[in-house]
């Protein structure tokens, strides 16, 4: 996995970069999310990789897949992933160039497990408080684990919060067993 992202990196800060200077970060992420999940698909996994192919007419494939969805400079970016061959890289590329769009926007995607549903109230309170801890504006999605029994799971990027009562009783088993 790390080498797909050292491989994909070099393509995801192009397009940033690109993106950034034409002010279309939004544009990008949209047209970059919908030509990864074109990439994703195993039909056309198998079609992109058909030896018969050159690299014009795989760029030339996958565009007319995604159709009006892709503007021209993301058209001629993905003509430079297949003259690479590179495309299998999209979804990697996607995935670092919407870290690199949400660094440059100060935000954070967390996602948010617990227990039991949460309230409005305490969804919103709860991305205050990361807000001001992460120093960045948090999107909180949330989901329900009837597992934890207790508490929250939160994770945002690499951080982990692990509030959950299976958590707590999983540190006290550690400790005594030490």
């Amino acid at each position: 996995m790390a080498e797909l992202s050292t491989l994909a990196r070099p393509y995801a800060k192009a397009a940033f970069e690109y993106a950034r200077q034409a002010n279309e970060l939004s544009q990008w992420a949209e047209q970059l999310a919908t030509a990864a999940a074109v990439v994703a698909d195993s039909g056309m996994k198998v079609a992109l990789n058909d030896p018969s192919l050159t690299a014009e007419q795989q760029a030339h494939m996958l565009s007319d897949v995604c159709g009006d969805a892709l503007s021209g400079p993301v058209r001629n970016f993905i003509a430079v992933l297949a003259g690479n061959k590179r495309l299998g890289l999209l979804p990697e590329i996607h995935l670092l160039y919407s870290q690199f769009k949400a660094n440059q926007e100060k935000t954070v995607d967390v996602e948010v497990i617990s227990a039991f549903d949460l309230a409005d109230a305490t969804r919103d309170k709860l991305a205050e408080v990361l807000g001001k801890k992460l120093e960045r504006q948090v999107k909180v999605r949330t989901s329900t684990d009837r597992n934890l029994l207790g508490g929250v799971l939160i994770r945002a990027g690499d951080l982990v919060i692990d509030g959950s009562v299976r958590g707590r009783l999983n540190k006290l088993a550690a400790a005594m067993n030490a």
